[in-house]
This record gives structure tokens, C-alpha cells and sequence, in this order.
């Protein structure tokens, strides 16, 4: 298989682009108030619902990958379809701190990227970063989560829904406190704060549903395990008083109180309903629900990349997966009934977490399980929009936050970045691992439904091989244009 056309030029547009600049400035000018408006005749979609998937650490090759296992050929998940919007996306972040200089990233050079086989391997991002760029339209600090450079409150999508009054939610294969769910709501300084964190998304935020691996009583396999532990939840005076489904709207802890908020804007404090069990998962996915899910399956981690690998395990489902553990398919299908009771719409965020964790670890048949759960996911948005909604009312986003593991084919660098290489149906095929970390290699990014189009208007710069790219915070402004963007004073830690 070869990449698209290696002749596409890397010149930029520079006019065009510029007049870019100029309509989406005047265009920021009108639709940005204290609240989010309603229609003012620019012209522009105003989608009632966003689904918003992300593969962390899914690159080109990752997909790739999993396409030549699943069906022996490339191309064939829904997503990857002609009628869907296709480009590249960039993922650098702004830069890190070295002692007490901060060090700014170069960007990404196109050419550079396909001839030298150690240019990629630099200036990378990591999670929480990457996430606080696909959700605030704003590049910053590696580990930040919701703010700038300087330390003061970015704005997040999820609170543009809020304020025109739809439901908004978070989904993952890994803990709810990890980066990227927590990066598309919270305002901490570091992603590793995860008590604060989970605290935060619990007390603070307007969430509507929760639905993520960090049970405390649960080991990786799904089995009870003989030590608890409440890292990613909180605290254990937090999850004992919410598991315990009382309907609290107050929680003390220690020498602090938290109270819970109100999600539907009708001046009553909303607790949560908490589920743990597969079969409440599945349940949930049809039929009356309740209004606010904070769904927590009991496995500690991952919800199945983690489970325990024989060393000869290579191929993908060689073991098979928790079974009393949801898979991240059936989060998503309970995640859409719940949110889709609000009329006025909904935004969700839905991350295949453990691809990043099994590319980290470079075990290829672990990835394709994790892809294809994704896959899925989107296989069931794709059902729900067809069955409850319409492409003339909801967006879906399928795209990545960064790749993982410099997944390449097996000669690399001879060619630089060689895709993998198909050995048919049921086989994983010839590849490479390069590293054991993130990369700055461009990923996919896919789009359907009201509004898709204006992506490609953000995708001014052009690869070689990938051809036209947009900037990973590009997928917020542009959201932020079509739903408005509010003045938010809330900063983190605050309760």
C-alpha cells in the first residue's frame, strides 16, 4: 500500500489563509458573549449534538493496522467512508518547562517529517496537553489541563454546550481522572493530581455522566482485590458516600464539604447515580435513565488492555476480555440514551485510552483489541445518530491526540515512516515499533454531520504524503464558531 499522492505540494496558501484569519476573527467578534447565543444569522451549522471520539495514541499505522487484521485491507471502518470529511491533524504543544525556562516547541515541518526518520521524535505532546487543545481551542504546557501558559482558566467546549443548555458527559477505557477525559473539563496544573482531579469532575463541573475504569475494590483482571485503592476516585470517604447511591448532595471528607451541582440549570443540586455492575451498563443502554451517571466498572485501570497477558500472547484476543467489564462500545451506547434525554442536545467526549497504553508498551495485538473496541464505539454512534437523530443534527469527530510507539513497517527508515505491512485477514501485520513514547507525527482526523465541512477550512498547510493538515486546536475553534464561545470565571480548585 502506498500514503496518498507523494506529489502534493507543501506551499501554503498564504492569501487564502490570511483571509481565513480575517472572516474567523469578525466571526469570533459576533458570536462571543457571556453566554452562548442562540442563531444570528452567520450562516454557520449549529449542530444540536457533538460525539466526540478520541484514540489516544492512534496514528495512521495504528489504523492501518487494525484494518489489514479485522478485513485483509485498508480503509474499511465507518469513519474512513467517502461521505465522512478526512484530513490530517498536527498534535505538537506549545513547549515544556526546563527548570525555569520554558522551551518552545518548533512546530511541524512536513518535509522533514518523511526524510529524516528522528525528526518526529521530538517536540511530541503528551495527553493532557493534547486534550486541552482539541477542547479549548488553546496550546499550552505539557501535563496542563484547562489553562494557559500563564495559569489562568481556559474555556472548555463541554461549558459552550452548558450554556446553551444541553448535557455533556465523558467516557473512557481508562480512569476518569486520566488526562484526556479530565482535559476536556477540568482547570488543574498537573494531570497527575488525581485526587483533585476526580473531586473536581465530581463537585465542581456540570458533568451528566462519568463513565470510566478507577474502581477502588477491583484489580485489572476485574477480580476484587485484597487492597484498595482510591486513587483515581477521590478519596474513600468520596466514593463510599456516592457508591453508596443515597442520592447525596453533600459529601464530607475529612475537613472538607463537597456539594454536587446543578446539571439542568432548575436551581436543585443533582446527585449522581452510580453504577458498577456490566449488566447496569447494558441496561442503560435503551429505554428511561437516569438524568446524571457516574458509571465506574469494577476493574482498576483499563477496562481490558491491563488484564494478564501469557508472554506468548501476541495475537489480539488470544485471551479473552473481562467478562463482567463493559466494553467501551456498550459505555458508549448507555452514555448516548443517558444524554440524549435533554431536547436542547448533548456533548460527549469518548476516548479509546488504552491504545496509547498498549503502543507505550508496544504489543500490537493489545492495540487492535483496543482500535477495535474504539471502532466499535463509533459503529454504535453511527447506529444511534441513524436510529434517534440525523446527520442534519448531530457532528461526529473520530480523531487522536497524538501517536504512540513510532508504529511503523518493518524496513523504516528505508523508507522513512514505511506503512505496515498487510499480511491478510487474522494476521497482525509487519511492523516496527520505534519507540516507547508519544511521537509528532500527524494523525487522522474524520468528521460527519453539521458542520464537518468548515473543518477542511481550518486545513491551510499540506504534507507530502498526508496531504492537507489542520492544528489540533482548530477542532475546538471551530466548535466554539458554531455554538458560541462564553466568558467562564470558575478557576480550578474551586468548590
Amino acid at each position: 500500500m502506498t500514503w496518498i499522492d507523494l506529489s502534493v505540494k507543501t506551499k501554503i496558501m498564504k492569501q487564502q489563509i490570511s483571509l481565513l484569519i480575517i472572516s474567523i476573527t469578525f466571526l469570533f467578534a459576533a458570536i462571543s458573549c457571556q453566554t452562548a447565543p442562540e442563531p444570528d444569522g452567520n450562516g454557520l451549522p449549529k449542530p444540536k449534538n457533538i460525539i466526540y471520539f478520541v484514540s489516544d495514541g492512534m496514528g495512521y499505522n495504528h489504523l492501518l493496522a487494525t484494518n489489514y487484521f479485522q478485513h485483509g485491507e485498508a480503509g474499511m471502518q465507518v469513519f474512513e467512508q467517502d461521505d465522512w470529511v478526512h484530513l490530517a491533524q498536527a498534535t505538537h504543544n506549545l513547549g515544556r518547562v526546563s527548570g525555569s525556562d520554558t522551551i518552545f516547541t518548533n512546530g511541524y515541518a512536513p518535509r522533514n517529517a518523511w526524510e529524516d526518520k528522528q525528526y518526529v521524535m521530538y517536540d511530541y505532546t503528551d495527553s493532557g496537553a493534547a486534550a486541552t487543545a482539541l477542547s479549548t481551542g488553546s496550546k499550552n504546557l505539557r501535563s496542563h489541563l484547562g489553562i494557559d501558559i500563564d495559569g489562568d482558566t481556559l474555556t472548555h467546549v463541554s461549558q459552550a454546550a452548558k450554556a446553551l443548555g444541553k448535557s455533556i458527559g465523558v467516557v473512557s477505557s481508562v480512569p476518569f481522572s486520566h488526562a484526556t477525559p479530565a482535559g476536556f473539563v477540568v482547570h488543574n496544573s498537573s494531570r497527575h493530581n488525581y485526587g483533585e482531579i476526580a473531586r473536581y469532575m465530581l463537585f465542581h463541573t456540570r458533568l451528566d455522566v462519568i463513565m470510566a475504569p478507577g474502581h477502588p475494590f477491583y484489580n485489572d483482571n476485574g477480580k476484587r482485590s485484597e487492597e484498595p485503592s482510591y486513587r483515581y476516585v477521590g478519596s474513600e470517604a468520596v466514593w463510599e458516600q456516592i457508591a453508596s447511591n443515597e442520592g447525596l448532595t453533600e459529601i464530607a471528607d475529612d475537613e472538607n464539604v463537597y456539594f454536587v451541582q446543578d446539571v439542568d440549570g432548575n436551581g436543585v443540586r443533582d446527585p449522581w447515580t452510580f453504577i458498577d455492575a456490566r449488566e447496569d451498563f447494558v441496561a442503560l443502554a435503551s429505554g428511561p435513565a437516569p438524568g446524571r451517571v457516574f458509571g465506574v466498572p469494577k476493574v482498576r485501570s483499563t477496562l481490558n488492555q491491563g488484564r494478564h497477558r501469557d508472554e506468548m500472547a501476541e495475537m489480539p484476543f488470544a485471551q479473552p476480555f473481562n467478562e463482567n467489564v463493559p466494553t467501551l462500545e456498550e459505555m458508549t451506547r448507555a452514555s448516548l440514551n443517558v444524554l440524549g434525554q435533554n431536547n436542547k442536545g448533548f456533548f460527549v467526549m469518548v476516548e479509546g485510552g488504552a491504545v496509547d497504553w498498549a503502543s507505550h508498551d508496544n504489543h500490537l495485538g493489545r492495540v487492535v483489541e483496543e482500535q477495535i473496541d474504539f471502532n466499535n464505539a463509533v459503529i454504535a454512534a453511527v447506529e444511534w445518530v441513524e436510529a434517534n437523530s440525523s446527520w442534519d443534527e448531530t457532528l461526529i469527530i473520530v480523531t487522536s491526540d497524538h501517536e504512540c510507539g513510532y508504529l511503523t513497517g518493518p524496513n523504516h527508515p528505508d523508507p522513512v515512516n514505511e506503512p505496515v505491512v498487510n499480511r491478510g485477514q487474522g494476521n497482525l501485520p509487519e511492523a516496527q515499533w520505534n519507540s516507547t513514547s508519544h511521537t509528532n507525527m500527524l494523525v487522522p482526523f474524520y468528521a460527519k454531520g453539521p458542520g464537518a465541512n468548515l473543518f477542511n477550512k481550518f486545513a491551510g498547510e499540506k504534507d507530502p504524503v498526508l496531504g492537507p493538515f489542520l492544528h489540533n486546536t482548530d477542532i475546538a475553534n471551530t466548535i466554539f464558531l458554531m455554538w458560541g464561545k462564553p466568558e467562564i470565571e470558575i478557576h480550578r480548585l474551586t468548590y
